[in-house]
């Protein structure tokens, strides 16, 4: 406890190290606020309720907000200091241009003029598609649903895509795949109800703190808890069986457990008959992985493996939780389809405390998919080539269909495309792709190749540090937006101060831009709240259908489920109750899944798997949490954990520096010796930049249906390194592109 930052303190005894209780009077406020705001934190999908004390237009604390039914005043390390990046000293509170020796500031005129004339100069000169579009899965729904409908009403460009590509894509394909609709089935309360818990691939205690708490209570209650996982996390220590998976075998060990289930006769057979299809294909596909042959592949005891499917086919209810562990690989849509699978086959969907969820990494990682910015959507969860849908959105947005670009490049394709010098010119907002795209060394010769780059953020991050226009935007507290949480729940961000100095809210700017651009007639709004009015009518009638959900009805129920048809509809917390699921013959799909191996496996000269992370006390790239002191100070930077026989082969003790090398790249990092991973395994964080970095070693190998890259393995070899060892092209590499 002793190295957790002062407000830690206080740790709840359910949680271990990794949440506290907000004193009430709350932290960091040094007389009394002006206003009390409820809010949300900004830290990752589960969106904790928190109240925001402000003063002078700056937070300067928080207390809980018990009432919020989901973390009921809970909060991790990060809700607990995430008031610190209000009035933080590195906020960007003014545009930027790049001059001789750096940045200078300048007018919102010049710099929103400039950014302008190198749009029109690119697309006249390399067509409208050379200018691309990159956003953030932690805006507010509001911003996103913007972003998508700027760049193709006024970028005309249909290269957009966001970096929730990084993250639950491969979740979303398989869930709109198996059951026609992309969001978690069940609100977190059905998981108190389960008897048995399959947690697949993600870290929870750390990454999802509170979402610990109710597998904890579910637990207490009787539950049976299974985690497939490579590393020993603390919720795979708690757990009834504990699946060390050896990364990019997944969907093996997944189908093992689907043919004990089938072999012992575990299965739901009415469900089956009536509300699926595909079982019989399911069934000859997992014939081929009998327990020992799936535990040979994935690296773990059969007996453990049968044990696991038999705790799931006997309980009588059941909760799948997974995370970026199974989805982060070339075939994480398969990963996703394999646990669908398993819940299937027990008809454990549609009632209380069965259901299948997805835990979702970035702070609107589910409501920042589903209304446009993604390349292949439109409003509403709408397939941007279904004629239907771009007829429909094209009315709303008052244009002809052929007005709206057809889709476009997915992230990292973006990237390739600016390589081929396809794409010459880049607009990013609250996205950080040089730490969080995979072969960063990669990433930063495309940024160095654009004619022109524009970056929209409140840090500068690393990447926007190669701007040639920086526009100073927003954090989530200074604009009023919704987001939609882990559950599917939509909930309300209250604006709880103004952008400091000259900063501007991202909705304005994206508007002014517009307006330069000449489609300012189509961006005429004076709020959030018009944003959203447009946004429910364009969302009406898709899948995500938010018609019924207003800022209001959000405060008097604590938040609204989606689907929301109508403003008499309750919202809906609990999906396929009916009987039905969201496919065009209403019945829920199986899908065969077949194990490959991955796209670079180990060899005699990079004999070591590399997995990466993420930790309790940062978010993402870092942008933010590296800069707030009590969480930087809880993990000040990244290590390589080593297990102790792997230590003893390179001749490595804790703490002595490790270079780790692969195809890509190097880096040197002190190790940290723990029995909690495989021998055969290395793990590193991935939330900083520069030669700190792990993504200088990761692989530009991609899913071939969602396009996430694999970033969960590729092969290394490590080796003892001199202390303060740096590799010398790293260090070469580190400076911004110049123009000639």
């Amino acid at each position: 406890m002793a190295d957790l930052p002062a407000p830690e303190n206080q740790i709840i005894e359910r949680f271990g190290p990794h949440a506290a209780y907000v004193p009430v009077g709350g932290w960091g406020a040094a007389s009394d606020p002006d206003r009390r705001v409820p809010s949300h934190c900004c830290f990752c999908g589960q969106q904790c309720g928190m109240i925001l004390l402000v003063k002078d237009n700056v937070i300067v604390g928080l207390e809980p907000w018990e009432e919020f039914p989901f973390n009921h005043g809970m909060l991790c390390p990060k809700g607990v200091n995430r008031y610190l990046q209000s009035g933080h000293p590195d906020r960007l509170r003014a545009p930027l241009v790049r001059a001789p020796n750096g940045f200078q500031e300048t007018t919102w005129d010049d710099a929103l003029d400039r950014v302008a004339r190198a749009v029109r100069q690119i697309q006249a000169e390399h067509g409208r598609d050379a200018f691309a579009m990159l956003s953030g899965a932690s805006l507010i729904t509001e911003k996103a649903y913007l972003a998508g409908k700027f760049a193709r009403l006024a970028l005309k460009t249909r290269n957009i895509d966001y970096n929730g590509r990084l993250c639950m894509v491969s979740a979303a394909a398989a869930s709109k795949k198996a059951f026609g609709i992309d969001r978690s089935a069940n609100p977190w309360s059905d998981i108190l109800l389960a008897e048995c818990i399959l947690i697949a691939g993600s870290n929870t205690a750390e990454c999802s703190p509170i979402t610990t708490d109710y597998v904890w209570r579910a637990r207490d209650s009787g539950a049976h808890v299974i985690v497939v996982d490579p590393r020993l996390t603390p919720i795979a220590r708690t757990a009834d069986v504990y699946l060390p998976v050896r990364p990019g075998r997944d969907a093996a060990l997944l189908n093992g457990m689907l043919h004990v289930l089938i072999q012992e006769d575990l299965l739901d057979h009415t469900f089956i008959r009536e509300r699926t299809t595909g079982f019989e294909q399911v069934k000859e596909a997992v014939s081929h992985y009998p327990p020992a042959v799936a535990a040979e592949i994935a690296g773990v005891h059969a007996e453990d493996l049968v044990r696991a499917a038999r705790l799931w086919g006997e309980a009588k209810t059941s909760f799948a939780l997974h995370a970026r562990g199974i989805e982060h690989h070339i075939q994480g849509v398969e990963n996703c389809a394999a646990v669908i699978n398993l819940v299937l086959a027990t008809g454990r969907i549609g009632r209380p405390g069965c259901g299948y969820g997805t835990i979702t990494g970035q702070g609107n990682g589910q409501g920042g998919r589903e209304h446009g910015q993604k390349c292949d959507q439109l409003p509403g969860m709408r397939d941007i080539e279904d004629p239907a849908a771009r007829e429909y959105i094209a009315r709303v947005w008052g244009v002809h269909p052929d007005e709206i670009p057809h889709q476009g490049l997915t992230a990292v394709e973006i990237f390739e495309a600016i390589d081929r010098s396809e794409i010459r010119g880049l607009l990013s907002i609250s996205f950080n792709p040089l730490v969080s795209l995979p072969d960063a060394g990669f990433i930063r010769n495309c940024l160095r190749k654009l004619d022109f780059y524009c970056a929209i953020d409140f840090f500068l991050s690393e990447t926007a540090r190669h701007a040639d226009v920086v526009l100073a935007g927003s954090t989530q507290e200074e604009e009023e937006g919704i987001v939609t949480s882990v559950e599917g729940r939509v909930i309300h961000i209250r604006q709880a101060v103004e952008p400091p100095g000259q900063a501007r809210q991202d909705t304005r700017i994206l508007c002014d831009l517009a307006e330069r651009l000449g489609a300012g007639d189509k961006f005429r709004f004076r709020s959030t709240r018009e944003i959203l009015d447009e946004l429910r009518v364009a969302s009406r009638g898709g899948l995500a259908d938010y018609y019924g959900i207003t800022y209001e009805k959000i405060d008097r129920q604590m938040g609204v489920f989606w689907p929301c048809p109508e403003l008499d509809h309750p919202g809906t917390p609990r999906l396929f109750e009916d009987g039905r699921f969201y496919t065009g013959d209403g019945r829920a799909h199986f899908i065969p899944v077949t194990w490959h191996p991955p796209a670079e496996d180990t060899d005699e000269e990079y004999p070591i798997v590399l997995t990466s992370g993420r930790v309790v006390a940062h978010y993402l790239s870092g942008n933010q949490t590296r800069r707030i002191g009590p969480l930087l100070d809880q993990t000040p930077n990244p290590y390589v954990e080593i297990h102790p026989q792997l230590a003893a082969q390179l001749g490595v003790a804790d703490g002595e520096p490790v270079r780790i090398t692969s195809r890509r790249g190097s880096i040197v990092l002190p190790a940290s010796v723990v029995t909690t991973i495989r021998p055969d395994t290395v793990f590193i964080p991935y939330h900083w930049g520069g030669r700190q970095s792990v993504n200088i070693l990761t692989i530009r190998a991609l899913d071939p249906v969602s396009k996430i890259p694999e970033y969960k393995i590729c092969a290394v070899k490590l080796e003892k390194a001199a202390a303060g060892a740096v590799p010398a092209a790293e260090i070469a590499s580190l400076s911004p592109r110049h123009h000639v």
